[in-house]
């Protein structure tokens, strides 16, 4: 069993970051650990409170872990802040993993912004670079390109070209912002572009999805070959979309249905 480590901040709803992290590794049988950058007060209905850990405390509970334990796979999600940005790019120098997985979060589904500006250009220098696969949706990508957000597939695969150039080994460009009936996504590396589809389900419970796709990624990575991995993430997630509305939790946008599969 592959043991998973997210770095993320923490979500009391259950439905994103850590939480939605390790329901994910659990439901992909790898073992997960955490190491929590933010504690955040919401719910379905919204962000109401954000509170960073302190930088030198999410290095001190990394390095924990990894004297401990052989991390095959990292997830990173909220950073927050610059201090973290820098933080988390020294722990991957010092004790760097096989596979890791850059979530770019930066606003939640409600608009409420989590990662503060100062820290785009921290991402873009120091973490990029390290990361096996980034996964932007067309916002992030927009913001870290410092440009105009993609309204077509054309200039999606081209933003995904550009955040290649930074250093990544691959970037999956999500297209779920697209106005379209479909939500086709593209992955990109230096020798191949690969488009995969999804038609779009009608459902408002899509709380933590991107937090979802990008953990089951880092779940999969350490036993078959990307482009594998990305096909099975997808469709981990779209079962978990799909069986979403029967689990009737909160009163707003709810979560997805990690274990689908057994309940």
């Amino acid at each position: 069993m592959p043991i998973a480590l997210t770095i993320a901040g923490s979500d009391p709803s259950g439905g994103a970051g850590i939480q939605a992290d390790l329901k994910t590794f659990s439901a992909l049988r790898a073992y997960g650990m955490s190491v929590i950058t933010a504690l955040t007060a919401q719910s379905t209905q919204g962000v109401d409170g954000v509170l960073a850990v302190p930088a030198d405390f999410v290095k001190q509970q990394y390095y924990s872990i990894m004297r401990d334990s052989p991390i095959e796979s990292i997830k990173i999600g909220m950073l927050m802040n610059k201090e973290i940005v820098y933080a988390v790019s020294h722990m991957l120098n010092q004790y760097p993993v096989p596979y890791t997985v850059l979530d770019t979060v930066m606003i939640a589904k409600g608009g409420q912004a989590l990662l503060r500006d100062e820290a785009i250009e921290a991402i873009r220098q120091y973490l990029i670079p390290l990361s096996t696969i980034i996964t932007p949706n067309l916002p992030e990508a927009a913001a870290l390109l410092n440009c105009d957000e993609a309204t077509n597939e054309k200039q999606m695969l081209a933003q995904g070209k550009a955040l290649l150039q930074f250093g990544c080994q691959a970037v999956l460009m999500k297209g779920g912002h697209l106005a379209c009936d479909q939500s086709p996504d593209y992955l990109i590396t230096e020798h191949q572009v690969s488009r995969f589809n999804a038609p779009r389900i009608k459902t408002k419970n899509t709380h933590g999805t991107g937090c979802t796709l990008s953990a089951a990624l880092t779940a999969l990575l350490p036993t078959m070959p990307l482009i594998e991995a990305v096909e099975q993430a997808k469709h981990y997630l779209n079962g978990a979309i799909e069986h979403a509305d029967t689990l009737h939790i909160g009163k707003g946008i709810g979560p997805t249905h990690h274990f689908h599969h057994w309940w």
